[in-house]
């Protein structure tokens, strides 16, 4: 038991201090520790909890306004999409899924990264901002992985790092918070869950608040290289997570 109060706090602080850098990731952070000890469903409710815990800090700590309009289309989206997700979530093949996306972050990113003029995407304008809003209400209902491709969206517009703040931590603050009701309301957080949500919330506070700090005081172009590097690590976890899952069923 103690190694696993160990596990879950290393866990919380490390993606408690990413997600308050980057604004998203806690998820993937915390479950590149908590996949090889932490049974999956706590380990998906601790850490829709822990995702929401830190955005909830970085609403108060790290205010970077709330554009109704731009942030519209992608609420709509991801309204629409949590419920999808759950819904589907007891037919995917969740493990496959998180490999083919975790490659494709792990691919892509790096190319992003060193790929230092491409042009910004311009169009589609709000219609494909909800789109991107569906699909990552979509993977908060999977597992609380509302980050991701909205902020992967949000570099490739090539918006400046405020505006990306905005739409990540208002879009994710309110997805997550829908993601744990429908959590909630299907019976996936249980009371014997409560005591490791006492250890996640403690361990990743000021790791969140040292987190938020530092971005304050980041440029645009480190920004823009913190989150492609946080993306393709994220990328990397998703990986590590399913990984084992899969070869175990091929030596089964």
């Amino acid at each position: 038991m103690d190694s696993l109060v160990y596990t879950v706090a290393l866990g919380a602080v490390v993606a408690g201090f990413v997600q308050g850098l980057s604004g998203f990731a806690f998820s993937l952070v915390a479950m590149s520790f908590w996949v090889w000890t932490v049974e999956p469903q706590l380990a998906a409710a601790m850490a829709v909890f822990g995702a929401l815990t830190g955005q909830i800090i970085a609403a108060v700590t790290v205010r970077r306004g709330f554009d109704l309009k731009l942030l519209l289309p992608f609420l709509i989206g991801g309204a629409i999409g949590i419920p999808v997700g759950v819904a589907v979530l007891p037919f995917l093949d969740v493990q496959l899924f998180k490999l083919v996306f975790g490659a494709l972050l792990v691919v892509w990113c790096p190319l992003m990264l060193f790929a230092r003029r491409l042009p910004p995407i311009t169009v589609g304008g709000p219609v494909a901002d909800g789109a991107i809003g569906l699909v990552g209400g979509i993977m908060g209902g999977l597992g609380g992985f509302t980050g991701p491709v909205p902020t992967l969206w949000c570099v490739l517009r090539q918006w400046e790092k405020d505006r990306q703040r905005i739409v990540i931590q208002n879009f994710n603050l309110v997805t997550l918070s829908m993601t744990m009701a429908a959590y909630l309301a299907a019976g996936k957080i249980k009371l014997e869950m409560l005591p490791m949500f006492a250890v996640v919330a403690p361990a990743m506070l000021i790791p969140t608040l040292l987190g938020a700090r530092l971005y304050i005081g980041v440029s645009e172009a480190t920004f823009r290289k913190i989150v492609l590097t946080l993306l393709a690590a994220s990328g990397a976890a998703l990986l590590a997570s399913s990984l084992p899952h899969l070869i175990g069923r091929v030596w089964i």
